[in-house]
């Protein structure tokens, strides 16, 4: 191949990187009035995690990335200095930084699918709450509707309905979460797996008392109501944790 013609090849390399690059950025704010520490799986490289109460970080997202974010609570290390664990969403790593394992329930599930500049977001209880959050698109359009990317969010906490089976506490017996019942009571019914699956898998009275409080996110492995959005064209996504 001519000079010619491999500069014509990377000229177009360049000019089609610049038309398919998404440029997807996550505005992270804690307003929570303790500190959280982020966490996702697969990892989106954050070396830093920590979010201090009132702290706005803009983060920019891999051009294709499926998985979930969530943040970790009442975090610390060991009196050893070595060992790094959190009360809720730890991932067993033993360190500050996560690299990729799924969290320990209960944890308040941030669900993206992202593909250039066409975003699939939802807030899933599926693995109980620990933490009130709220995805909010900064304008783009809604995939498959019209009008804008909806806000979906779980904006209250869960701690004054969460049935006491479903509680969960730290070593002091402090709640510090609510877990889902498939975690909690591992019943095939509300893990909706076995017997469970397909049209078999229904709302229960766990995740009905969760949808009366958190509308907008989905509270057991079927719930499709909301359905999970898909946004074309947004250039952030605003996430706020513990937003009221």
């Amino acid at each position: 191949m001519d000079s010619k013609a491999v500069f014509s090849l990377c000229l177009l390399l360049v000019i089609s990187g610049i038309f398919v690059q998404s440029d997807i950025t996550i505005n992270f704010d804690n307003e929570c009035s303790f500190s959280v520490w982020l966490s996702a799986s697969p990892s989106i490289g954050d070396a830093d995690p920590e979010r201090a109460p009132g702290t706005l970080e803009i983060f920019s997202m891999p051009d294709t990335w499926t998985g979930s974010i969530w943040v970790r609570t009442k975090c610390s290390y060991d009196a050893s200095m070595t060992n790094f664990t959190c009360e809720t969403g730890d991932c067993g790593s033993g360190s500050i930084d996560c690299q990729s394992p799924p969290p320990k329930p209960p944890v308040t599930l941030l669900n993206f699918g992202i593909n250039q500049n066409v975003v699939s977001y939802e807030v899933n209880l599926n693995h109980g709450f620990n933490v009130p959050v709220r995805i909010k698109p900064v304008g783009g359009s809604l995939v498959g509707g019209s009008g804008s990317c909806p806000v979906v969010d779980c904006i209250k906490d869960l701690k004054d309905v969460c049935p006491s089976p479903l509680v969960a506490q730290n070593q002091n017996g402090v709640y510090v979460g609510c877990n889902s019942p498939c975690d909690a009571l591992k019943d095939p019914k509300y893990c909706c797996t076995g017997a469970f699956t397909g049209q078999a898998c229904q709302p229960n009275d766990y995740s009905k008392t969760f949808k009366q409080v958190c509308q907008l996110a989905h509270t057991f492995p079927g719930d499709n109501n909301p359905p999970i959005y898909k946004c074309s064209g947004a250039t952030s996504y605003d996430v706020t944790f513990c937003p009221l």
